[in-house]
């Protein structure tokens, strides 16, 4: 397949752009071919149109029509074969293994909501049947279901070439709930984005459906996407990244003339708490398993521990020992990009310079432009509590200890934290029960609670919760994994005494779709 380094338009291609820009190698940071062109506005004006046009079409598809479609965009991008996975890998320096399982969730993520499609009940068809004799006064016939809510603009994620980017969870639960989709490609990896997106199309195309349900448009600068955001016809946004990046479209997506919802996954430091008994038992467990988290994907996780909360006592002492020495001696590693290794370097300087945070692992900056070493630093809970910045995500392969003086600390700290995307608990079952309070207070911090476990990794459910309270996202009713992402790009509407004939066959008397509705309170088919 070749590449043409240009903004799809619906089913056309398109280059009026003079701004270009190149994918780069993050392992020697040679520039890659082809070229690509920035978008202009109007040519993002051009593929919002075109969506525009193509909602009114794509709306009124059945579900078992858009599930068709999904499982069609999952059978192009196998299709793709070796040449998305080497790709991916030039521009990103992900091992191919790690790639091979991406491209697993993301035909596995197609298939799931294919499936919720065609069993149809997630729709939410509730029927309160009228009762025209109730007294003083008659009850009309109220039936309810979610309908779409128009073009979405998605922008995808650095990290996941696959799973969070094209053909991620954004896309294609804005697909299954009826909304076509203009995405924003990402400059790290732009050759990745136009064979994913191809693929799209050509799905598109074999199931008939209207020109402008997708596109995709590339920009190395934010003019791109600040277009799609503001743009009068897009009508939610689906966005995977930084926190300064996804503020920035949320603000600007509520100060249009009519505001619209954002969806921001911004990340977290996903706090880890070692309870003393779980500490005493399982110091060497806890050890490898903390230290293959820190440093998965050299660190580049949103699901990244990046801190680890202790009571202090001899076994806590002895177990960062042991994890000092373990961080200390991993590996170095390639990040994606010149700008996220930056930053990262940046994050792990302002903390060391901090008075209260000590430095246990970690190594001077390397050479090369994308190589980094992990790192371990430690504070105090008082500081942490005093100082709610030592807590913000450092996006890398580093984590930091803080040590709590008792019991009460270590609530007193968990009641200090913002909103995160995780967090996680190890204890024994006496730990547990004496901490219950501790689990009372996270639940009300995270989107997803883990117990003797790690956060890294986020498995596609229709039970997962990936999202959490702000600044972890912007809303935190939502989720970006699992089916119930679905949700983000629907509206209820209620029909009041609508003849059968006029009622959308999920609220028919008949229920031709067998679908479980709620029938005056009843869940029945």
């Amino acid at each position: 397949m070749s590449l043409t380094g240009q903004q799809l338009i619906g089913y056309e291609y398109s280059q009026q752009g003079k701004q270009t820009f190149t994918g780069i190698n993050p392992r020697n940071n040679e520039a890659l071919s082809p070229i690509f062109h920035e978008a202009t506005k109007n040519e993002v004006d051009l593929a919002v149109h075109k969506a525009h046009e193509a909602f009114k079409i794509y709306r009124r598809l059945s579900d078992k029509q858009k599930a068709q479609f999904l499982e069609k965009i999952a059978e192009e991008i196998v299709e793709i074969g070796d040449v998305l996975l080497d790709t991916a890998s030039l521009e990103t320096a992900l091992p191919i293994a790690r790639l091979q399982g991406e491209r697993g969730r993301t035909v596995g993520q197609l298939q799931l909501f294919a499936n919720l499609l065609k069993e149809g009940s997630w729709v939410n068809a509730r029927i309160d049947l009228a009762q025209p004799d109730r007294t003083p006064l008659p009850k009309p016939d109220i039936r309810q279901m979610e309908v779409p809510l128009g073009p979405v603009a998605v922008f995808g994620a650095s990290n996941f070439p696959l799973a969070f980017s094209v053909a991620g969870g954004d896309t294609v639960s804005a697909l299954a709930a009826g909304c076509p989709v203009v995405f924003k490609a990402h400059p790290a990896h732009p050759a990745t984005c136009e064979l994913v997106a191809t693929a799209i199309l050509k799905a598109a195309k074999a199931c008939q459906l209207p020109d402008g349900v997708f596109s995709m448009v590339h920009g190395l600068t934010h003019e791109p996407g600040m277009a799609l955001v503001t743009h009068p016809l897009i009508q939610a946004v689906g966005f995977t990244g930084s926190f300064r990046g996804g503020k920035a479209i949320y603000d600007a997506a509520v100060r249009r003339n009519i505001p619209i919802p954002v969806y921001a996954e911004m990340g977290s430091t996903n706090p880890v708490f070692i309870l003393p008994e779980a500490l005493a038992q399982k110091k060497q467990n806890l050890v490898s398993g903390l230290t293959g988290s820190i440093t998965l994907g050299v660190g580049q996780f949103c699901t990244n521990p990046g801190v680890i909360v202790t009571e202090s006592s001899s076994e806590s002492e002895a177990f960062i020992e042991l994890l000092t020495s373990s961080v200390e001696s991993s590996p170095s590693g390639v990040m994606l990009t010149a700008v996220i290794k930056n930053t990262y370097q940046k994050g792990i300087e302002h903390l060391s310079m901090n008075p209260d945070v000590n430095v246990l692992a970690g190594s001077l900056p390397h050479t090369s432009d994308t190589e980094v070493s992990s790192y371990l630093l430690e504070t105090t809970a008082q500081a942490a509590i005093e100082n709610p910045a030592l807590l913000e995500e450092v996006f890398g392969p580093s984590s930091l200890h803080v040590q709590a003086q008792s019991k009460e600390e270590v609530l007193k700290l968990a009641e200090s934290l913002q909103g995160h995307l995780t967090t996680t608990i190890h204890g024994t079952e006496n730990d547990l029960r004496e901490y219950a309070e501790l689990i009372d207070i996270l639940t009300q911090k995270v989107g997803r609670l883990i117990i003797n476990g790690y956060p890294t990794g986020v498995e596609v459910t229709h039970a997962m919760t990936h999202g959490g309270p702000f600044p972890a996202t912007t809303d935190s009713r939502s989720t970006s994994v699992g089916t119930n992402a679905i949700y983000r790009f629907v509206r209820p509407v209620s029909f009041q005494d609508l003849p059968q004939f006029l009622l959308p066959e999920a609220l028919q008397d008949k229920n031709p779709l067998d679908i479980w509705r709620m029938v005056n309170g009843e869940y029945k088919k």
